[in-house]
């Protein structure tokens, strides 16, 4: 099941601080992957999820990426470390957290596109410029603090 899904069944839909990493692909083309995720039906990051005990961010990342798309990650480059009210969340069944999330971006892949059973509905690489209705909230949030990144080489906000 996995170290959350564990300790719910302690705490209910109590607010639980849920340590995590997200990562963003991008393509040859400058695209962004982005994923249907099956729970809230909105595009999301390429994959995204919490950390399992004893596991490092970036291996977490690495774990999260082959589970949801397929991919399996070269390099990849941390952009930033987030946490505070905006990441306040409910899932849409009501399950309540406060994310601290270790972001990454990946332009170093390979393997084959596969929707992860249950989790994921759709994958698609995106210009930046053409992106589709219903992109999370959270995914809007980060892309400029990406696109900052990845003009710069800097990574604004890591520690």
């Amino acid at each position: 099941m996995g170290y959350i899904m564990d300790l719910r069944a302690y705490v209910g839909h109590r607010p639980l601080i849920q340590v995590g990493s997200s990562v963003i692909v991008e393509d040859g083309q400058g695209r962004v992957l982005l994923q249907l995720r099956s729970d809230n039906h909105q595009w999301s990051y390429s994959a995204a999820g919490s950390m399992e005990p004893g596991e490092s961010p970036e291996e977490a990342a690495r774990r999260e990426l082959l589970e949801e798309t397929g991919l399996t990650a070269g390099t990849l480059e941390r952009y930033g470390v987030y946490a505070g009210p905006e990441e306040h969340y409910f899932y849409p069944n009501g399950d309540e957290v406060y994310n601290v999330e270790f972001a990454y971006a990946c332009r170093d892949w390979s393997g084959t596109l596969s929707c992860q059973e249950g989790e994921v509905d759709d994958l698609r690489f995106f210009s930046l410029d053409n992106l589709p209705d219903g992109v999370s909230d959270q995914v809007k949030r980060r892309l400029p603090e990406w696109l900052r990144y990845r003009r710069a080489g800097e990574a604004p906000g890591a520690e």
